[in-house]
């Protein structure tokens, strides 16, 4: 039986030489592939309470979405600055080279809603910590985070370590 690893392409010297790019989208391209991944990540959420999902651009909108429809769940939507049409609120972080700051529309979350945050790989946790503060800044609550790929050397959990962090499939090194 085949396991969610085997469809994930690691890509070396991508996108700089030492880097292994870890390809996710020949899981989706794959309809077990896709299956086994969202199984998966909705295994993680078997025993936790939640209103809403919530999921970054873009590929957490390609996890997000089916576990929020696959649970009867409302689906939020993480965007980058400047893409959503409604009021939104937002919030910057660091990248490894300058800034980024992404957006939630202002009444997507409302106070004291427990929300699941899905993206499709950790690394230094920037992205998912800054959208973790936005769902905070708007009364809600996050009570789980769930990722596809975790790439354990780069230490994103630790800095998510007040959060419920979970992943389907971990990698050491570059």
């Amino acid at each position: 039986m085949k396991k969610v690893e085997d469809f994930i392409k690691s890509i070396p010297d991508f996108p700089e030489p030492g880097i292994i790019f870890r390809d996710v989208t020949s899981v989706v391209e794959s309809p077990e592939g896709l299956k086994l991944a969202i199984d998966a990540m909705d295994d993680m959420l078997k025993d936790v309470e939640y209103d809403l999902i919530a999921g970054t651009e873009s590929r957490g909108f390609v996890f997000g979405t089916p576990l929020a429809y696959k649970n009867d769940k409302g689906f939020v939507l993480v965007r980058k600055k400047g893409k959503l049409p409604r009021e939104t609120v937002s919030m910057s972080y660091d990248l490894e080279y300058g800034s980024a700051t992404i957006e939630i529309h202002k009444d997507a979350i409302k106070p004291g809603d427990k929300v699941v945050l899905v993206d499709d790989l950790i690394a230094t946790g920037g992205t998912i910590e800054a959208a973790a503060k936005l769902v905070e800044s708007l009364g809600g609550e996050v009570v789980k985070m769930v990722f596809l790929i975790e790439l354990t050397d780069l230490k994103g959990r630790e800095k998510l370590s007040k959060y419920n962090v979970e992943s389907v499939v971990k990698y050491e090194g570059a």
